[in-house]
C-alpha cells in the first residue's frame, strides 16, 4: 500500500495542463493573425491596387473582418492630422487582452 493515490489523478492533472497550454496557444495565434489582418487592412488603405477580382475580394474580406473592431475606437481616439491612431490603439488593446486572457487561463486551469 505504498501508493494509495489513484493513477487517474496524475493523468487528469496532465490533461488540465495540456488543455491550458493549448488554449493559451490558440489565443496567441488568433491574436497574432488578427493583428496581421489589421496591418494588411491599413496597408491596403494606403495603396491603391489595380482592380482585379482577387484584390477586390481581399479588400472586402479585410473590411468585413477588421472594420467592426477598429470602429470601436474610431471617432473616440483623436487623429494626429491625417494619421488615424485607432488601429494602433486597437492593436495595443488586443495585445493586453490576450495577455490577460492567457494569465486567466493559466490561473484557472
Amino acid at each position: 500500500m505504498a501508493n494509495t493515490r489513484p493513477m487517474g489523478a496524475y493523468a487528469f492533472l496532465g490533461l488540465l495542463a495540456d488543455t491550458a497550454s493549448s488554449l493559451q496557444s490558440f489565443v496567441t495565434v488568433f491574436v497574432s493573425i488578427y493583428i496581421l489582418f489589421i496591418f494588411a487592412w491599413v496597408l491596403l488603405s494606403w495603396i491603391q491596387l489595380p482592380y482585379s477580382t482577387v484584390a477586390a475580394s481581399l479588400q472586402r474580406f479585410l473590411d468585413e473582418v477588421v472594420s467592426p473592431y477598429i470602429g470601436l475606437y474610431r471617432g473616440r481616439i483623436p487623429t494626429l492630422g491625417p494619421l488615424d491612431l485607432s488601429p494602433i490603439v486597437a492593436i495595443v488593446v488586443l495585445l493586453v487582452a490576450a495577455r490577460v486572457v492567457n494569465a486567466l487561463i493559466g490561473a484557472l486551469l
